[in-house]
């Protein structure tokens, strides 16, 4: 009875030392995918800001088209992870949510339309996939006023010209301040599952 007892009592703590572990884990990749997403969007948001001075708002949308794939591409790298945008109303297909993205993205327009700000939206979860698992992580991106100039209700003629000679397909104008505009998001590959 003795020896159930004190079984009992140590699989409880390693029970309470592992949910530990793993909240911290969690914590951590939670914290470095923070950091990579706020990197992505302080060199897209340079590029922008480059590219509408040098070009006016159209400058913007090849900055969008094929230097914030470069950036995304270069940060997965580094960092051995898939580092992304993704939205509801995307203007690439590559950048077609997921299942998972997609719940999540949802998730994120409940919580905006009960008045919640999307500035500090995130959510993060360990999901599995095909046996495999991975932390998954996003963090909304609200649409500002400068994103509006392209993603906006009252898109300029030039400014639809060109968004309509990139993108034929595009869903992503409509949007109003404060709006999500999409989210990134970031993939962390954990061990395989048993």
């Amino acid at each position: 009875m003795k020896t159930n007892l004190l079984v009992g009592i140590f699989a409880s703590i390693c029970l309470l030392v592992s949910s530990a572990v793993v909240s911290e884990d969690l914590d951590d990749r939670a914290k470095s995918s923070r950091t990579v997403a706020k990197q992505f969007a302080k060199e897209l948001k340079g590029h922008l800001k480059k590219a509408v001075h040098d070009g006016g708002p159209a400058g913007a949308i090849k900055v969008c088209a094929e230097i914030a794939p470069e950036i995304a591409a270069e940060l997965s790298k580094k960092h051995d992870w898939r580092v992304a945008r993704t939205s509801l109303k995307y203007r690439n297909s590559a950048n077609a949510p997921d299942v998972w993205e997609t719940k999540v993205l949802k998730e994120f327009e409940k919580r905006k339309d009960s008045g919640k700000s999307p500035e500090k939206m995130e959510y993060y979860e360990v999901v599995e996939d095909d046996g495999k698992k991975s932390f998954r992580y996003m963090k909304a991106i609200p649409a500002k006023s400068p994103c509006l100039i392209c993603h906006g209700k009252n898109i300029s003629e030039e400014v639809a010209k060109v968004l309509d000679e990139y993108y034929p397909e595009d869903r992503a104008r409509g949007f109003a301040r404060g709006d999500i505009r999409g989210a990134f998001t970031i993939t962390q590959p954990l061990e395989v599952a048993k």
